[in-house]
Parts: structure tokens; C-alpha cells; sequence
């Protein structure tokens, strides 16, 4: 059975018109592909050449310091993910990728979304637009974390990721804010 591209057509749409013909070259292009729980989606000894947008599942991008897991965000419904400076500069990065549930993603290689943006110019439009989005929310993320306490940076993650935080396991989280799994236990009791 041929998969529906409708969820992915619909995010493109947010910001773009997508013709038949954009329609047609971005469903040729992509592919759905299946993650189990603990997959591994990228590592980071290799270059990332695949970008996904996840249909269902969630997944967290993390790099490993010390021997240490640190969650650099968690990517769910409706969302790309990719080891963004390793997929824009075909170059290796410090990010890993993997699956915290089963989940579905339309997949598509670095070589073929050059193929979209060289043919389709609103295709520019949509990743200036949307990486517009993800930038605003990186530079939230930097100043939460330099200038914010534990209390505030917990407060913001419950915000930013107010519709998945609770598929997420705690150690997790408490890396992802920076701080221990006992302060992120006394914060949630707090509450």
C-alpha cells in the first residue's frame, strides 16, 4: 500500500503553496521508514544525509560527553529532525539520534532536497521560514539555560514541550535542563 504523504504535504503547506508538480517531486523523493524503541537513527561517526519528519514516535537528539548522555532536545509529531550542521555541511557532528518509542517518519537524503531546491524556488522560502522557527527557538533554549534558575528552566521545558513531556523519561529530562535527576525529583514535587 502506498503511504500517505498528506502529513507531510500539510507542513509544507503552512508556508508554501505546493502545486502537483512540488506534490509529485517531494513524494517521489521521500520514503516512510519504521524505528523501533532504542533505535539508533544516526550516530555520530557518520555524516547525516537523511532529515526526517516524524509522523508518530519521538525521538531525542543527544551527544555524549564523558561517557555522559546529554538530551539536546526531543523531537515528536510534526517535527523534523536531522543532526542539523552534519546534514547542512555533509561534515561529521557530536549529535546522535534515537528512537524513545516506535515511531514512523517520511525520510528524505540530503542530495534530494538539493534536488527540490534547485527545481521548486518556494522550497528556499519554506526552509527559510521554518528554520526561522527552529532558530527563535534555539536562542529561547540558550538564554534559558545561561541566565535562568533550575525552577525556570524546568518551567519552560513543561512550556516548550508541553504536549510530550511526559513520554520522556526524567533522566533525560533532568540532561536536557542541566541539571540532577534529585533536583528535577524535588521541582516536580514542588509543583
Amino acid at each position: 500500500m502506498e503511504p500517505s504523504y498528506e502529513p507531510l504535504l500539510k507542513q509544507f503547506r503552512k508556508y508554501i503553496v505546493v502545486d502537483n508538480a512540488l506534490r509529485d517531486a517531494i513524494q517521489s523523493r521521500c520514503d516512510v521508514r519504521l524505528f523501533r524503541k532504542g533505535e539508533i537513527i544516526h550516530h555520530s561517526d557518520r555524516v547525516c544525509v537523511r532529515s526526517y519528519f516524524i509522523i508518530t514516535g519521538l525521538v531525542r537528539t543527544y551527544y555524549v560527553k564523558d561517557g555522559v548522555e546529554i538530551s539536546e532536545y526531543f523531537s515528536a509529531e510534526k517535527e523534523w529532525v536531522n543532526s542539523p550542521k552534519s546534514f547542512i555541511q555533509q561534515t561529521l557532528d557530536i549529535y546522535d539520534i534515537d528512537a524513545l518509542e516506535d515511531t514512523e517518519a517520511y525520510s528524505i537524503e540530503v542530495h534530494d532536497l538539493v534536488y527540490l531546491f534547485d527545481h521548486f524556488p518556494l522550497m528556499e522560502r519554506y526552509a527559510r521560514l521554518s528554520m526561522g522557527h527552529v532558530f527563535g527557538h534555539l536562542m529561547e533554549r540558550i538564554t534559558v539555560q545561561r541566565f535562568s534558575t533550575a525552577r525556570e528552566k524546568y518551567e519552560h521545558f513543561l512550556k516548550v514541550y508541553h504536549d510530550i513531556y511526559h513520554r520522556i523519561p526524567l533522566g533525560m529530562i533532568a540532561s536536557y535542563l542541566g541539571i540532577t535527576q534529585s533536583t528535577l525529583s524535588r521541582l516536580r514535587a514542588e509543583k
